[in-house]
């Protein structure tokens, strides 16, 4: 009897016209909501494209001997901080301290022999040119006498700049051969990021223009500005070099991984306030204002810069959005422009 009664109730609500219309009526109405818009804005914004490069010295330096000889002092270890002048090795060249006596023997001898000579020239008891020869005997036995001083200060190598030592391959009593290298030096004060540019990019680079530069491993972002920019790209690889300047930091080592933000080709894109976009879960809404109602609509977003968020799709440009009292709107719900 009941399952009839039902029935019966269905079939009236469909045969019976303006029963569904006045249901329908009497649920209540949406209240109007006072709310602000703003026309979404298209604006012109730079790709930035990422590279990777590698930190260094800007100056830096292979220590390597010049003279043969036996290392008799190393007053430096691995890391040790040095003062430009500092000693860094000494070498034992005995053989070139006696060149050096042979030849200021030679100078001191040729000097008595020019001056014999200048004297008995005043007496007309020599010729103009067994002086003259003295002269270039002389001169040669100054020359030998430079060179072997020369050598003889190639024994002390002393630091070219102030720095860290970075490598030793050296220790006392090694043979120190000349172009064997025994000591590396860097000036950890003044640090440089190089990174290799693809050669579409590498033209909107120049040199004093600033680039930002995350290094990972020391937690920092920083800017560096473009010190050098290769005249000429890799023919196998299709990048060129750039060289960026650091500021100093006490984290900054050489060697680290860095990562480069290049200036990429611009683009267009559309932006509204910040609190336009609503999220919940997974998805991202905006409330459209049309016809004095606010319609949801679905976005993408992108980027988010001064206090704008970009639009990749959702919307058009020109239309009207609300960001502010939003939260709670409803699709279709009236509005009213504060």
């Amino acid at each position: 009897m009941k399952i009839r009664t039902h029935l019966l109730f269905v079939l009236m609500m469909i045969l019976v016209p303006g029963v569904g219309a006045r249901a329908q009526e009497t649920s209540p109405a949406l209240p109007v909501a006072a709310v602000q818009t703003s026309t979404v804005i298209e604006q012109t914004v730079p790709t930035l494209v990422e590279v990777v490069g590698t930190l260094q010295a800007v100056e830096r330096a292979a220590i390597a001997a010049k003279v043969t000889g036996v290392v008799t002092q190393v007053p430096v270890v691995l890391g040790s901080r040095v003062n430009k002048g500092d000693l860094l090795v000494k070498i034992s060249a005995r053989e070139i301290e006696a060149q050096l006596n042979q030849a200021q023997a030679r100078l001191n001898q040729a000097e008595r022999n020019l001056s014999r000579e200048q004297k008995l020239l005043k007496k007309n008891a020599t010729t103009a040119e067994t002086v003259k020869s003295m002269q270039d005997q002389y001169a040669v036995a100054k020359a030998a006498v430079q060179g072997a001083r020369t050598m003889l200060g190639y024994v002390t190598i002393t630091a070219p700049f102030s720095g860290v030592i970075t490598a030793k391959n050296v220790h006392a009593g090694d043979l120190a051969t000349p172009g064997t290298v025994l000591l590396r030096i860097e000036n950890d004060q003044n640090m440089q990021a190089v990174c290799a540019v693809p050669e579409s990019l590498v033209l909107q680079v120049a040199p004093g223009q600033t680039l930002t530069v995350t290094i990972p491993t020391a937690g920092l972002t920083i800017n560096g500005t473009v010190a050098q920019v290769a005249p000429s790209a890799d023919p196998v690889s299709r990048t060129a070099p750039v060289t960026i300047d650091l500021l100093f930091n006490e984290k900054l080592r050489t060697g680290q991984f860095a990562r480069v933000k290049l200036p990429g080709q611009a683009r267009t894109s559309l932006f509204v306030p910040d609190s336009t976009v609503l999220p919940k879960g997974q998805m991202e809404r905006v409330f459209v204002a049309a016809g004095n109602k606010a319609h949801l609509r679905l976005v993408r977003t992108g980027m988010r810069q001064d206090g704008l968020t970009e639009i990749v799709a959702g919307l058009n440009p020109g239309e009207t959005v609300i960001f502010k009292n939003n939260e709670h709107l409803v699709d279709g719900q009236p509005i009213k422009t504060e």
